[in-house]
């Protein structure tokens, strides 16, 4: 059950939390090498459960994040030889090391240590059980599809600035094309098999609703490092200039990944994009299905997202920014590459 859409918030509505999840959805970093959380109470850990698919009301889901800290517990434990504190290691529920990992004391580095096995292994289990599910692609592609759209169909009623909403599937022409002029000629390497397009009304509108996406429906540890692009949003200066928000944002943690340049888009092309592996209750596509007590009751789907105010998607459309010039370009680097002519730079 996702968290229920709220009054989507305006830039002086920000917090820590939201600035640090929409830096990291920019920068394309990773969780594993941030310092701590910025969770200011039970009411925002347990928002960020239901993103991840887990109920804080089940007590059979809560078990389940139990057994994650415990295997994390082992794993740091008998690997690296790492002393745990007892605090951390099993006396306060697993929940809490969330709020023990925002905020300063003796146990937040050994809490974020923690989680961020507990990340990995959760999302395992959740790559792991899709693996192992006898399902179509295109039944789980339509489940987040109809994930997404209810989320941002709610957010426009609650008053959320989108001004276009669009979805697509890569079609297998258009993966066959990509793999072809693409360095990496792996089909694990393709991100954008579905792909979500927002278009909001003015570029002020564009961190606001950023943030509300990390809010509603994208949780930030599972956006996917180095397959971010960001060419819209100084979040630095937008930070700046605002004193509030100044007060309460921190340094960047993280060193930022930079995704590869895509050789075919054209000069002015802009865009926000970005890639997550959002996670899909399993009984949405398996109707009753058994679960023993170590199967993952959530599987991973890789979704991109692409975000614009309307003037800059104006301007993508045109010229060399243009859909068509872009494929124009990746047909002639194909081309060449197939056919070895002299102006395939191999």
């Amino acid at each position: 059950m996702l968290p229920r859409v709220g009054r989507p918030p305006t830039l002086d509505d920000l917090d820590l939390d939201d600035l640090e999840s929409v830096r990291l959805l920019l920068r394309g970093d990773s969780v594993v090498d941030w310092h701590s959380l910025a969770f200011h109470d039970e009411a925002a850990v347990d928002r960020f459960l239901r993103l991840c698919e887990l109920d804080p009301a089940s007590d059979a889901e809560m078990n389940r994040l139990e057994a994650v800290r415990a295997d994390a517990v082992d794993y740091l434990t008998r690997v690296y030889h790492l002393p745990l504190p007892d605090e951390v290691a099993e006396d306060v529920a697993a929940r809490d090391l969330f709020l023990m990992a925002s905020r300063s004391g003796p146990h937040q580095q050994a809490a974020c240590v923690v989680l961020k096995v507990m990340h990995i292994i959760y999302h395992l289990a959740g790559r792991q059980a899709l693996l192992r599910l006898s399902v179509s692609d295109d039944a789980i592609f339509r489940e987040i599809e109809l994930k997404v759209v209810r989320v941002v169909e709610d957010l426009r009623a609650a008053g959320c600035a989108v001004a276009e909403f669009e979805w697509s599937r890569k079609p297998r022409d258009s993966q066959i094309t990509k793999l072809l002029a693409k360095v990496s000629t792996l089909a694990a390497n393709i991100y954008d098999k579905l792909r979500f397009r927002l278009i909001v009304p003015t570029h002020e509108d564009l961190v606001p609703t950023l943030a509300t996406l990390t809010r509603q429906l994208i949780p930030f540890n599972y956006v996917v490092p180095g397959e971010s692009v960001n060419q819209l949003i100084d979040l630095d200066d937008v930070v700046t200039r605002r004193p509030r928000l100044a007060s309460i944002a921190g340094p960047a943690q993280g060193d930022g990944v930079a995704p590869p340049a895509n050789e075919f888009s054209g000069p002015e092309y802009r865009i926000i994009n970005f890639v997550a592996d959002l996670p899909l209750r399993l009984e949405r596509l398996v109707p009753n299905l058994e679960l023993g007590p170590d199967d993952s009751h959530v599987v991973f789907v890789l979704t991109e997202f692409q975000v614009a105010d309307k003037a800059t998607a104006l301007s993508n459309e045109s010229g060399p920014q243009s859909h068509e010039a872009y494929k124009a370009r990746q047909h002639e680097r194909v081309r060449a590459r197939l056919l070895r002519e002299s102006d395939d730079p191999e």
